[in-house]
C-alpha cells in the first residue's frame, strides 16, 4: 500500500498520526481521532508534557499513555533533526475505555445504546438486564419497561419458546450465532429480523446478548420484487406475445417461446444473440439505432418504432415493436430495454423496395379509387398508372385489386387502423427517390 492509501485507511480509523516542529506546532496530521486543529494543538500539548515521564526511547523519542478528554490514547514519537530543523513524528492509538470492574460487557452496551439497531442483553433465565431503545421500540415500549421482564412477557408463547432455544445455543456453544427470526411488532403485524446473537460476562455471569436489524420493510420489498418478477415472466411465456429483455449493449438476456417462434428458431439460440442480427437491412435501420440511443441514454423511456425482422428462413416481415427500459434508481445509461411485438404482418420472401409512387397508389387503390382518378390525383398519365398497378401484382403476388389491397396490408407497406389508407412512415424512401 502506499502512502496515500494508508493515510485514507488511517482517516476511518481511531488513531491520530503527526509531524510537528520543534515546538511541537502541528505541521501535518491526520487520521480519525480529532476533528479539527485546536484539538489537534492541545493533544500535542499534553503528549509533551506527559511522555517524558512514561519512558524515552534511546534515539529521542518517547511513548506511553496519554489521557486527553476522557480517551485513553497509546502513543510513540521519535524525535528527528537538531536546531530549528527539528522534527517531531508520532502515532497515537486509542485504547478505549476500560470496562466498569464486574460488568465485562458494558462497552457494548454503551455502544449500542443509541444505536438504530435493536440490541439487548439477557441472563440464562431468559430475564432481560439490558435494552435499548430501538429494540423497545420494537414492542412499543420503552427500555425501563422492558428491563427486568422475562422473554415470555415481551413475546407469544411460540416466539418466547424460540428465542430461548436459540439463547440456550449460543450459552451452550459459547460461540455467536447468525440467523434471521420472526417477530409480533407493536401493531400486531409480523415482523423480520436479522443480526448476531454471541456470549457476553454480566456481573461474573455468561448472558446472551443480541444485536438485531429490523428487516421487515426489505423482506416486504424483496417480495413484491419477486411477485412482480414472476409475473412478469409468466406475462412473456403464457401472454403470447413475442417479447425479448435486450442489455444495453443489443444482446438478447430473456426471450419468450412466441419470440422463439416468431423467428423460427429455438429459444436457446435467440438468447445472448444480438438483436440487431434478426432485423433485415432496411433504410429504417439507421433510425432504429438512432432511437435505441436514446432510450439507453435515458432521453427517453418508452417508444414504439417499426421494424423488418428477418426469421431463421430468411424470410421478413414487419412489425410494431414497443421498447421500454427497465426503471432503476441510478443515474446513468440504462441498463435494460423490454421490446414486445404487438402488430406483425405475413412473412415474405424479400422484395424490391417500393418507389413512393407505387406506395401512393397503393393508398389510393385501397381508398377505392378507380385508374382515372389515381391518374388525376397524382398527375400521372393513365398508362403510367396502369403501368405501376401490373408491377405492383408481380412484386407482391396478387392477381386482383382486392388482392393487391389486401396483401399490401398483411405486408406491412399499408399502416393498419387508419383512414384515409396512407403508407407505414418506415416503408416510404428517402426524398428524392421516384
Amino acid at each position: 500500500m502506499d502512502e496515500c492509501g494508508l493515510k485514507a485507511l488511517l482517516e476511518h480509523l481511531p488513531v491520530f498520526w503527526w509531524e510537528a516542529d520543534g515546538q511541537w506546532r502541528p505541521l501535518e496530521w491526520g487520521g480519525g481521532a480529532f476533528a479539527g486543529l485546536p484539538t489537534v494543538q492541545r493533544f500535542l500539548h499534553r503528549t509533551r508534557r506527559e511522555t517524558p515521564l512514561r519512558g524515552h526511547s534511546e534515539k529521542g523519542g518517547g511513548h506511553g499513555l496519554v489521557l486527553f478528554d476522557g480517551r485513553t490514547f497509546e502513543v510513540r514519537w521519535l524525535l528527528a533533526g537538531s536546531g530549528d530543523l527539528s522534527r517531531v513524528r508520532g502515532l497515537a492509538r486509542e485504547t478505549g475505555a476500560q470496562p466498569a470492574p464486574g460488568r465485562r460487557s458494558a462497552a457494548f452496551a454503551e455502544f449500542a445504546d443509541l444505536a438504530p439497531a435493536a440490541a439487548f442483553i439477557r441472563d440464562s433465565e431468559g430475564r432481560y438486564l439490558w435494552a435499548n431503545h430501538s429494540y423497545a421500540y420494537l414492542y412499543g415500549t420503552t427500555p425501563e419497561q422492558v428491563i427486568g421482564s422475562r422473554i415470555e412477557d415481551v413475546d407469544l408463547p411460540s416466539d418466547a419458546a424460540q428465542f430461548r432455544a436459540l439463547d440456550q445455543e449460543v450459552l451452550t456453544r459459547g460461540k455467536p450465532v447468525r440467523h434471521t427470526l420472526s417477530f409480533r411488532r407493536s401493531d400486531g403485524s409480523t415482523g423480520r429480523a436479522a443480526g448476531h446473537r454471541f456470549p457476553v460476562e454480566e456481573n461474573g455471569r455468561t448472558c446472551v446478548a443480541g444485536i438485531y436489524v429490523d428487516i421487515t420493510e426489505h423482506t416486504r420489498a424483496m417480495d413484491q420484487r419477486r411477485e412482480a418478477e414472476e409475473n412478469l415472466r409468466a406475462l412473456r411465456d403464457h401472454s403470447g406475445l413475442p417479447c425479448a429483455l435486450l442489455s444495453a449493449d443489443g444482446r438478447i438476456e430473456e426471450a419468450g417461446a412466441a419470440t422463439a417462434e416468431l423467428f423460427g428458431t429455438r429459444l436457446s439460440d435467440l438468447v445472448g444473440r444480438r438483436a440487431d442480427t434478426l432485423l433485415a437491412a432496411t433504410p429504417e435501420l439507421h433510425q432504429l439505432r438512432l432511437a435505441w440511443e436514446k432510450l439507453i441514454t435515458r432521453r427517453v423511456r418508452r417508444m414504439e418504432v417499426s421494424a423488418m425482422l428477418l426469421d431463421a428462413r430468411g424470410r421478413q416481415r414487419r412489425a410494431q415493436v414497443h421498447l421500454a427500459t427497465v426503471s432503476r434508481r441510478s443515474a446513468g445509461r440504462a441498463a435494460r430495454v423490454w421490446a414486445v411485438v404487438t402488430h406483425q404482418s405475413l412473412a415474405h420472401e424479400a422484395h424490391p423496395p417500393l418507389t413512393a409512387a407505387q406506395l401512393r397508389i397503393l393508398s389510393l387503390l385501397a381508398q377505392g379509387s378507380t385508374n382515372g382518378e389515381i391518374a388525376t390525383s397524382l398527375k400521372l398519365s393513365r398508362q403510367a398508372v396502369d403501368y405501376h398497378l401490373s408491377r405492383l401484382r408481380d412484386l407482391l403476388g396478387a392477381a386482383t385489386r382486392p388482392a393487391l389491397v389486401a396483401r399490401a396490408y398483411v405486408l406491412g407497406l399499408l399502416a393498419p387502423r387508419t383512414w384515409p389508407p396512407r403508407p407505414t412512415p418506415t416503408t416510404l424512401p428517402p426524398l428524392g427517390s421516384a
